[in-house]
């Protein structure tokens, strides 16, 4: 589902940019930005490259109970809620540098403009994706140095966004328990 959510913004980024600036191609790549041998992982330049750097789990309205017609309780998983950490760089040639930061403008303007992604708004959602909320992340320049070493890539212009919330819930049903005659989960004692 990971793969679903960010592939879906990418292309809604992209057909943004290319009604806006009468363009026709992606200006947005999903991507990793090293490979693992230390070479840069993108080989086409002025591009925005997002890429996934950290994932987060968020433990707001976690449940274990459901309740069935049949009067018995299903004890299943979880549900896992995650947020997603995209770092969107510019990858221009040095000198297009001055075009770098005019799509990281853009980017930003429309992150500022559609920061929830529905499918009232984002017909590509997958089904499974209630919604998707963007909001920039600041970071320190300690931080920021860490995270491109850690990507194993020089500084390149770039902006954070925090991407709540996934939810996997695949139901998987772990054992049944018949419900105890003359107890309510609802009531509070």
């Amino acid at each position: 589902m990971i793969f679903e959510a960010l592939s879906c913004v990418t292309e809604d980024v992209n057909e943004h940019l290319r009604n806006k600036l009468r363009i026709s191609e992606n200006k947005v790549i999903l991507s990793g930005i090293a490979n693992q041998d230390g070479s840069l992982a993108m080989k086409d330049e002025n591009k925005l490259i997002a890429t996934l750097v950290n994932i987060e789990n968020d433990t707001t309205g976690q449940s274990n109970r459901v309740g069935s017609a049949s009067k018995t309780l299903a004890h299943v998983a979880p549900d896992i809620n995650i947020n997603l950490y995209v770092l969107f760089s510019a990858y221009f040639s040095s000198n297009n540098y001055p075009e770098s930061l005019r799509f990281l403008s853009f980017l930003i303007a429309y992150f500022h403009n559609k920061s929830v992604f529905n499918r009232s708004n984002t017909p590509g959602l997958d089904d499974r994706i209630e919604k998707l909320i963007f909001k920039m992340e600041n970071l320190k320049v300690e931080g920021l140095s860490n995270m491109w070493t850690m990507l194993g890539a020089k500084y390149m212009p770039s902006v954070m966004y925090k991407m709540r919330m996934l939810t996997f819930d695949d139901s998987i049903v772990k054992e049944y328990r018949p419900e105890v005659a003359g107890v309510s989960y609802n009531n509070k004692v």
